[in-house]
């Protein structure tokens, strides 16, 4: 199983002309997602390289493809709208993928989607990963061949933004027969960790990259609570990094309420107080945020610590015990 998506899910792009939508797009659809349509207001009526429709607004990409899922590559000012267009139109899962995402504009859209939400059935409420985020892959078996690693596809997987689809492993390939959530702040961490997992023979139920803007869409504690429910999660990689006290928070909701083996990495040990180190939300500040301090709550937790990032899959692979 997997949480978010699975081989079902329909996709639209939003920006799917832009270069980056439309390379993208291609992408996930050669990995085999179900990718059926994308928006660029103007351009309606027509089809991109891959043969999909395109559609002048979300609403209308909806109602002709009965798309649940979108991917967005417009630029920074317009993502807030974005968000909130495919959050309206009935979208399930939102994935934004801009980076520069203006903080007010995000506050606005977290409060928006929040009363959105309380106002909709549990199975109706939009679920938002990022923005400035890899977005989100559920593997599925490979098949098929190409000239590049790109270009080996998978006939029952989802891929939702710019993560590289072959690096990841389906539970029907893994030799330890173990899969495990991966959820990460870094976009280049979730890919080691994965490369790192896959090559100890272990796979990958889903992988979620939240991003690392200080508001967002899904926590750790979010993704922590679908793993627990998905039998086919064996346990999870959570990877973090200075600034806030999402990882403090995690390690309290492991302790509690998680009944699967975590492992954790938190990146930014040597960062000095003060200074943004990469992502907008990594900065200590206001004597939270550092390191060491979320790396204490996480093994008070019993959650097993990877002390560089080349050690991140080796420490999945010993809480897993395989």
């Amino acid at each position: 199983m997997s949480i978010l998506v699975n081989a079902e899910t329909k996709v639209i792009c939003q920006g799917i002309t832009g270069s980056f939508g439309a390379m993208h797009t291609k992408g996930c659809y050669l990995y085999g997602t179900k990718m059926v349509g994308g928006v660029t207001p103007g351009k309606g009526g027509q089809k991109d390289d891959n043969g999909l429709p395109i559609f002048d607004t979300v609403a209308q990409a909806v109602d002709a493809t009965g798309a649940e899922a979108t991917m967005i590559f417009v630029p920074p000012p317009f993502t807030g709208d974005a968000i909130l267009e495919a959050a309206h139109a009935g979208i399930r899962v939102v994935v934004a993928i801009t980076e520069g995402v203006p903080v007010q504009d995000m506050v606005k859209v977290r409060c928006a989607l929040d009363i959105l939400n309380t106002e909709r059935p549990a199975d109706e409420q939009v679920t938002l990963i990022g923005p400035n985020c890899p977005g989100v892959i559920t593997p599925g078996p490979k098949s098929g061949s190409g000239d590049s690693a790109d270009s080996t596809y998978t006939s029952a997987g989802c891929k939702i933004g710019i993560m590289p689809g072959y690096i990841n492993t389906h539970i029907s390939e893994a030799s330890t027969g173990k899969s495990v959530g991966i959820v990460s702040r870094s976009g280049t961490l979730t890919y080691e960790a994965v490369w790192q997992t896959s090559n100890l023979g272990i796979a990958q139920s889903t992988c979620v990259g939240i991003g690392g803007d200080p508001v967002r869409g899904m926590s750790h504690i979010d993704c922590l609570r679908e793993f627990e429910r998905d039998p086919d999660t064996h346990g999870v990689l959570l990877i973090g990094e200075i600034g806030g006290t999402d990882e403090e928070a995690a390690a309290r909701y492991v302790k509690e309420h998680m009944s699967k083996p975590v492992a954790a990495f938190v990146a930014g040990r040597t960062a000095p107080p003060g200074k943004r180190m990469g992502h907008a939300g990594a900065i200590i500040s206001g004597g939270e945020g550092d390191a060491e301090s979320k790396i204490a709550a996480l093994q008070d937790a019993g959650i097993a610590i990877a002390q560089t990032p080349a050690h991140m899959g080796r420490a999945m692979a010993d809480a897993l015990g395989v």
